[in-house]
């Protein structure tokens, strides 16, 4: 396996089944990630490293999954420059409270907050695949064939 382009981290392992998602869409696309589940609350010292040296080991995005306080994202953007892409869980108020968690970030430390739960989870791959399209143009063409597949689906479906 090559380094990773994208980190796709959750703070707990039952976030998997909702970020396996995220986990399809970067593979459909070929885009070498790898997949870690830490907490910001209960591993802040090895979330901030592993975070804060991401960048130098090649990775341009990050995505940060996590319920309740969810507050993995913004400990991510804490440590790093790069993108991070944060997705809201489902939790104790149906993942209201996360989602407003991980979007309510001070002003200076930006996180790009995407839909609560697995389109969230999905969603975030597809844009960390649009920012790498930006500079990796067999990715941007993989980015048109998947929308044009997209409508195509649509265009296609047929009524009773």
């Amino acid at each position: 396996m090559s380094k990773p382009l994208v980190i796709v981290m959750m703070g707990s392992k039952s976030d998997w089944d909702v970020m396996q998602h995220a986990d399809a869409a970067l593979t459909q696309f070929g885009v070498e990630h790898e997949c870690r589940v830490l907490s910001a609350h209960r591993t802040p010292k090895e979330t901030a490293e592993y975070v804060s040296k991401a960048e130098s080991q090649g990775v341009e995005v990050v995505i940060a999954a996590a319920g309740g306080a969810a507050h993995l994202a913004g400990v991510c953007a804490a440590h790093t420059i790069l993108p991070v892409l944060g997705v809201p869980m489902t939790s104790a108020l149906n993942g209201l409270d996360s989602l407003l968690s991980t979007a309510q970030m001070p002003g200076g430390i930006p996180v790009g907050t995407l839909a609560i739960g697995k389109a969230g989870a999905t969603n975030a791959a597809l844009l960390a695949v649009s920012i790498l399209s930006l500079s990796r143009p067999e990715l941007k063409k993989k980015l048109h064939d998947y929308r044009k597949a997209q409508a195509d689906k649509v265009l296609g479906e047929k009524l009773p």
